[in-house]
């Protein structure tokens, strides 16, 4: 399995999503930075100019690094799987004696770990910044984490694995319409159903929704793999 994850970034070209993920991780911090200290949050009386429950930084930081992460995951998966299918080179994969959903398995496990430390990676950072800004400079967010507690590390770890594993559902929405748009499209509107709020009410509020969440994604994952067996190329 691990020479077939390692086979799937070379053929893949690895190298430009590396850039493509210290770029993006590199705009979120000078982004988030401005947010939190340049003032860019705040109304002209000073005051801070955010809905309720998002005067912690921890919110913006979170919001900001799924919305464009879950993107950034989902595109990889089209570009990995769904464009394989349509390109026609998953037809020479599957020629192969391995089994096809060994080799599904192994395009889905290589996104996952990738997007999994570009993930923490670009938090680490992002928080990093802010926390050595704290010290030095006024912010009107509330500074509500603590980079010396074991707690942060923990749930840092798991809300990127939440948030990366989410992807598997809209890959399985673009299999299932024969379209790498459709990967896209779905990842939007995932977005759409874990950030927005309809007045006071956001289902990130919940604490059962990750682990629907992640049980979902798990569910979705696997049928994508199981089905690759029997089901007829796209």
């Amino acid at each position: 399995m691990i020479k077939l994850i390692k086979l799937e970034w070379k053929k893949n070209n690895i190298g430009k999503y590396v850039i493509g993920a210290f770029i993006l991780a590199a705009c979120l911090c000078l982004f988030l930075f401005a947010l939190a200290f340049l003032g860019i949050a705040e109304d002209p009386d000073g005051t801070l100019d955010a809905a309720e429950g998002m005067n912690l930084i921890s919110a913006p930081v979170e919001m900001f690094t799924s919305i464009a992460f879950l993107i950034f995951t989902c595109v990889m998966l089209s570009s990995f799987i769904v464009s394989a299918y349509k390109n026609k080179t998953m037809n020479l994969m599957f020629s192969y004696p391995i089994k096809r959903q060994k080799i599904l398995a192994s395009q889905m496990i290589a996104v996952w770990l990738f997007s999994f430390i570009a993930l923490t990676a670009a938090k680490l950072l992002v928080y990093g910044c802010i926390f050595i800004g704290s010290r030095n400079m006024r912010s009107p967010f509330i500074i509500d984490f603590q980079m010396g507690s074991l707690s942060f590390y923990i749930q840092l770890l798991m809300k990127s694995a939440v948030l990366v594993s989410m992807s598997f559902i809209a890959l399985f929405v673009g299999i299932a319409l024969k379209s790498s748009k459709a990967t896209v499209v779905a990842s939007f509107l995932l977005i759409f159903l874990t950030q927005a709020n309809v007045g006071d009410f956001s289902l990130a509020d919940h604490a059962l929704f990750p682990v629907i969440l992640t049980i979902a994604s798990v569910v979705f994952a696997a049928l994508s793999v199981f089905h690759a067996e029997t089901k007829d190329l796209l």
